[in-house]
């Protein structure tokens, strides 16, 4: 008998101690956040990540009073801001910008500082930057089929600009030759700006990059695009045809953009951050800036993001062992 008192006194000190951490559990959206909270942003000040990080920043402090504070941390192919975030308290007051290169490094580094699954929790996919293939304006290449024509007819003859190994438009690349069966010769600059100045000039004949960085030399005339890597026809470009639908079924690729926070931060608090970027991105002031900037909103779960980021990262794995690419 006195056993049994024991035994029930202890399982009515364990209920109230669980209840507890539920309660407390309950309240953590209600009390986040208390504080300033932190964007870090693993680029320089400028480009469209920085305007992101910013916009959202701005529209979060307005909506719960509270400063947030954008820090950029460029260096290493974006490691180093991600590493900061990674390594920080899993409380929500510390959010990454994520992009591109988020899915790709763990393939282009012998040894990250992190393991990207294991070290963030995915919050939203905010938009994406739609891949575009384009030429000089005085190419003879007016679409899709001559330029497979071309490539097929004189393996690695024709000359691509990349923004060097590893970059987006040279992995874009990559996995058209891929999916094409082609083979083409890869010119790597310093940046997407002089590769494109060098397309407009005609010192290489094509190249794939994202569309806020070919628009300002479409809009010159200098340069012309064939096809755009997305799914179904863009509203930003709405009467240039997909790659798919040019002859290389189901390729797509873009630039895309979204927020992850450090592993372990608690559940009511990514939550609450996602419906709260989803309501932002909603919002028509900010994707008035979006389309100006050349990105498409996007928006969605939790989940979603997280199978998104798995899917990136399966293809480019493919893709950077396709290349050759030895990590460094």
């Amino acid at each position: 008998m006195k056993v049994n008192r024991i035994s029930i006194i202890l399982a009515v000190i364990a209920s109230v101690f669980i209840g507890a951490i539920g309660s407390a559990s309950a309240q953590a959206p209600t009390s986040y956040p208390d504080k300033p909270i932190t964007i870090v942003v693993p680029y320089p000040p400028g480009g469209f990540n920085d305007t992101l990080g910013r916009i959202v920043g701005k529209k979060l402090s307005d909506v719960w009073n509270v400063n947030v504070v954008v820090e950029n941390k460029p260096g290493a192919g974006t490691t180093i801001g991600s590493n900061f975030v990674a390594r920080s308290s899993p409380d929500g007051y510390t959010i990454l910008v994520a992009q591109f290169p988020f899915a790709a490094n763990p393939y282009l580094y012998k040894s990250l500082p992190y393991d990207t699954l294991k070290a963030f929790t995915p919050v939203v996919l905010a938009g994406r930057s739609p891949m575009v293939l384009v030429v000089n304006s005085n190419s003879p290449i007016k679409t899709m089929s001559e330029f497979l024509a071309l490539a097929k007819s004189k393996p690695g003859f024709v000359n691509y600009g990349s923004s060097g190994p590893g970059s987006s438009n040279h992995l874009s690349m990559v996995l058209f030759e891929m999916m094409a069966g082609v083979s083409l010769n890869q010119v790597p600059y310093k940046g997407s700006t002089p590769l494109l100045t060098d397309l407009a000039g005609g010192q290489v004949e094509v190249a794939f990059d994202a569309y806020p960085h070919v628009r300002p030399f479409l809009q010159s005339g200098k340069i012309r695009p064939i096809a755009i890597a997305t799914e179904s026809r863009s509203s930003l470009m709405p009467d240039i045809p997909t790659v798919s639908e040019s002859g290389v079924k189901n390729y797509e690729s873009s630039s895309w953009h979204g927020f992850v926070v450090p592993a372990g931060t608690p559940r009511p608090i990514v939550d609450k951050l996602n419906k709260q970027i989803n309501m932002i991105l909603k919002d028509d002031d900010i994707r008035r800036t979006f389309s100006e900037q050349g990105v498409v909103p996007d928006g969605g779960t939790t989940a979603q993001f997280d199978v998104f980021i798995r899917k990136q990262m399966e293809i480019w794995k493919k893709v950077v062992a396709q290349a050759g690419i030895t990590p460094e």
